[in-house]
């Protein structure tokens, strides 16, 4: 079974991220290789893109990077399906990498400020509806998230649904 997970992209250096998480205990390779990926993309990675590297020393094949959108005042309905995005890119790279096990962070609601109960409903209905269509595709899908208010978060939404 080969697991995954997923990050949302940060570039800014020394940032309290999960994606700096994930990049610091990787390696250097994978900075590497996420470097080769953005020159071929001019740099540019539209929020809601994913795109797929090695995990190098992360106990995981290979790692996801989707760009999570950045909340500054208020969430738009175009911040919602840029993080629903996130989801969707996610899993369709996970599916065309014969990927069949995927782990999700909470996406932008951290630094990124996106309100947790919102991203939470985001997430499990996005991946519910994606899921739907795409059952025998993918075995398992794990919301990894943070610390208790995230669990908790995810226990009521879940139970919701």
């Amino acid at each position: 079974m080969r697991q995954i997970l997923v990050d949302f992209g940060c570039f800014v250096p020394c940032h309290k991220c999960i994606d700096n998480q994930i990049n610091t205990f990787a390696g250097i390779e994978l900075r590497l290789e996420c470097n080769e990926i953005m020159k071929t993309k001019n740099y540019n990675l539209e929020t809601g893109e994913a795109i797929i590297t090695k995990g190098y020393n992360l106990p995981s094949k290979n790692i996801i990077h989707a760009v999570g959108p950045i909340i500054n005042n208020f969430v738009t309905v175009e911040k919602e399906i840029e993080l629903a995005n996130c989801y969707i890119n996610s899993l369709e790279l996970a599916i065309k990498n014969g990927i069949r096990t995927i782990a999700f962070p909470c996406i932008s609601t951290g630094e990124f400020r996106f309100p947790k109960e919102l991203a939470c409903r985001i997430a499990i209905q996005t991946v519910d509806e994606f899921l739907t269509e795409n059952r025998e595709k993918i075995d398992k899908v794990i919301f990894n998230v943070y610390g208790e208010e995230d669990y908790q978060i995810y226990e009521r939404t879940s139970r919701k649904n």
